[in-house]
């Protein structure tokens, strides 16, 4: 059951073209947004789609292939782990986030326009 724990899996589409930062220590992360929709019909009958915004952000290798081939609208699978981080803003207010570290991707083939 180990295997269960802190694990997500999204299919949706990418929200802007990744960011991609190479660190001095040689490692590639790519950081983005993710859009995944779900859609239900209301009480008049009317069809609403839910969208939910995901921050991404995934290293290494997997960093490397969101780089050469991944654009912002293109619809991808990932799995990962959920982290929760805080800093502090210009400002001095603290702020919290939370990302999927991606460890796998699957490109799907569909481009949402």
């Amino acid at each position: 059951m180990n295997t269960l724990r802190n694990k997500v899996q999204l299919i949706g589409n990418l929200g802007n073209d990744p960011e991609i930062i190479n660190l001095e220590s040689g490692r590639t992360l790519a950081k983005f947004t993710m859009a995944t929709n779900e859609s239900y019909t209301n009480s008049n009958g009317e069809k609403i789609t839910d969208t939910q915004w995901h921050n991404v952000v995934a290293w290494g290798k997997t960093a490397e292939i969101i780089e050469k081939y991944v654009t912002k609208g293109k619809e991808i699978a990932i799995e990962g782990k959920l982290t929760s981080r805080s800093y502090d803003d210009k400002e001095g207010n603290k702020r919290y986030i939370t990302e999927v570290v991606c460890n796998e991707l699957l490109m799907t083939g569909n481009k949402s326009q």
